[in-house]
């Protein structure tokens, strides 16, 4: 080894040793006839002094033609920093490294943007700082990033093992099945004009896993999907595939509320407490808007269709006899939004096909608002007493159906959230973290589009045991037997028990969504093959592991803790791919481009 400590090590007991430290540039300062140089590896960063009465004048003068990054061994004997010039922002900040030799392993370039400056780092664009990916990576914040991912990936291993689980590696060649996501195809040269998929996720496998006797499963799986892509969405993703055999729901719930027990007291030394709140679907969009609900605010949804049934404000009682809903929120202090933050607020009801947006300020002790004056006295009491309307305060309302009523100010919600936070009105501690499960899902929805039923989670979710017979007859009403585990708003993953009778997963196929049978013999023949053989009850849950790691982190994106991530295009601006490939790589694919060729 070229080096005794790595140089986030050494302390005031080191006094007196002569060392070898190893590693970049961080920074350099010339004072007064001496050279500083912090160096810096994975671990940390040590101070160094270059002083000429200790070096030769060409070791001397090679230290001062040192720009950052540049990677170096030196060696000399650790001392205390002279009194008053300790670093405490740094746990080597007591001592120093008197240099009396220096090797330059190698010279770096100028810079095409600073490592060493979080503040002037933060302002680069991210598309530099993706090119140069390798460069970002020195940051010591995405280091903490991938360090804090590698630690959770061992305590979610060990957990894991000690709750009796084998991991399984699934293949990441599979067969396309279209129903769910986009697909990235893999064409076959050994069998022309046939095409491999890359897995959604590896969900028929842990089922078959299961049939095979595994009983408990689980893997950290690469997962793959063509989509459109988000600040938590990549095309390619990891998740914690789990699997568990002779199960019930609760024996999920109080498994993955262990996991992440373990998982937070690894990464932040946070205990988390369980058991986690429950909330059904229907209680979630009721009174948040949404079904993965941050808690961590109030603002919830107040309905008024019993107040409103007979208003002579036709938007309203014209909403409530059409079958649909009256709702509102109270954002406190927001009286004075802006006309810009108005109609972003009107654009996301109009978005969930709304005409418009209607809403009160209360301002100087008026209630403001074009429509204020068809309502009645009773209404306003009620509106006043339900919501315990302020001054200052903003008062929105949705008259729809109930499902858009309450998508529609459950979106408003998040912004009206935002705003107050960037006003400084509304504060939530960062350690703050409210778990919660969302169940009770309904199995399936309705597309009017295609008129035809789709599986709200995914066609091999059971049905909820007393609801089966209604699967054919009324499949509006069958609850599944799905979960979501929501952390203060973002959807940490989902699962459920899954079918295990080769009859009801048929009738689901066939019968409900209406797959053609030939479809599904050659999309899932195998499955229900392998389900006519002894398949026991089971079930399971994902993981987000990468939206998951964000959250650890405190960053809004999961690019930020991906080694090499896409950008929101699906590119690689650092390999430049996806790239063109040669006319002979096509010819043994037997594909043939029917795009425009760049040169």
């Amino acid at each position: 080894m070229k080096r005794t400590h790595h140089c986030n090590e050494l302390r005031p007991a080191h006094v007196g040793q002569t060392v070898t430290l190893s590693g970049w540039v961080h920074s350099r300062r010339d004072l007064g006839g001496l050279i500083f140089i912090d160096i810096r590896d994975r671990e940390g960063r040590t101070q160094t002094v270059f002083d000429p009465s200790d070096l030769p004048a060409e070791l001397f003068n090679r230290a001062a033609a040192l720009r950052s990054e540049c990677v170096i061994t030196v060696t000399g004997p650790v001392r205390l920093r002279p009194a008053g010039t300790n670093n405490a922002k740094i746990s080597t900040g007591e001592v120093e490294v008197g240099v009396v030799s220096l090797e330059v392993l190698n010279m770096a370039e100028v810079l095409p943007f600073p490592v060493d400056d979080p503040e002037a780092a933060a302002k680069v664009n991210e598309e530099l700082r993706l090119q140069y990916r390798y460069l970002d990576l020195r940051r010591p914040e995405m280091a903490r990033n991938l360090r804090l991912r590698s630690k959770v990936a061992t305590a979610t291993r060990v957990f894991m093992d000690e709750q009796g689980f084998l991991e399984v590696e699934t293949p990441t060649l599979f067969k396309s099945t279209p129903e769910g996501a986009r697909e990235f195809l893999v064409p076959s040269r050994v069998h022309p004009g046939q095409f491999y998929a890359l897995p959604q996720s590896p969900q028929q496998f842990k089922q078959i896993l299961m049939v095979a006797g595994v009983e408990r499963y689980f893997q950290l799986a690469r997962c793959y999907r063509d989509e459109d892509l988000r600040a938590d969405r990549q095309p390619e993703f990891t998740q914690v595939d789990i699997e568990m055999s002779f199960i019930e729901r609760e024996d999920i719930y109080a498994l993955i509320e262990g996991l992440l027990r373990r998982v937070w007291r690894t990464a932040l030394n946070v205990d988390i407490p369980t058991p986690f709140l429950r909330m059904s679907f229907h209680e979630a969009l009721n009174r948040f808007g949404i079904d993965k609900p941050d808690t961590r605010f109030g603002m919830e949804l107040v309905d008024f269709s019993e107040e409103f049934r007979t208003s002579t404000f036709k938007v309203f009682s014209g909403a409530i006899a059409n079958g649909g809903v009256v709702k509102a929120i109270n954002a406190r202090g927001l009286a004075a939004a802006t006309q810009g933050q108005i109609e972003t607020m009107t654009e996301y009801a109009k978005s969930f096909g709304a005409k418009g947006l209607a809403f009160i300020k209360v301002e100087n002790g008026e209630w403001k608002s074009p429509i204020v004056k068809f309502f009645s006295e009773a209404e306003k009491n009620a509106l006043k007493e339900k919501l315990a309307i302020a001054e200052g305060d903003l008062i929105l309302f949705a008259a729809d159906q109930w499902l858009t009523a309450c998508e529609i100010l459950g979106k408003i919600r998040l912004y009206c959230a935002e705003v107050l936070k960037s006003q400084g009105k509304l504060t939530i501690p960062a350690d703050q973290f409210n778990f919660l499960w969302v169940v009770d899902f309904p199995l399936l929805s309705f597309d009017k589009e295609q008129n035809r039923w789709y599986s709200s989670h995914h066609p091999f979710t059971a049905p909820v045991a007393e609801d089966v017979p209604l699967l054919v007859s009324d499949p509006k009403k069958v609850r599944g037997q799905h979960y979501d585990i929501v952390v203060n708003g973002v959807e940490l993953g989902g699962g459920s028990i899954r079918i295990h009778q080769p009859d009801v997963q048929r009738t689901i196929f066939e019968q409900v969504l209406q797959i053609p049978p030939d479809m599904v013999k050659a999309r899932f023949g195998y499955m229900l093959e392998a389900f006519r053989y002894g398949a026991p009850p089971h079930g399971g849950i994902a993981l987000g592991f990468d939206r998951m790691i964000a959250i650890l982190c405190g960053t809004p994106s999961i690019r930020d803790v991906i080694a090499f991530p896409k950008t929101a295009k699906g590119t690689d601006l650092m390999t430049d791919s996806p790239a063109p490939v040669e006319p002979k790589q096509l010819r043994d694919l037997h594909l043939e481009l029917k795009v425009a060729r760049k040169e």
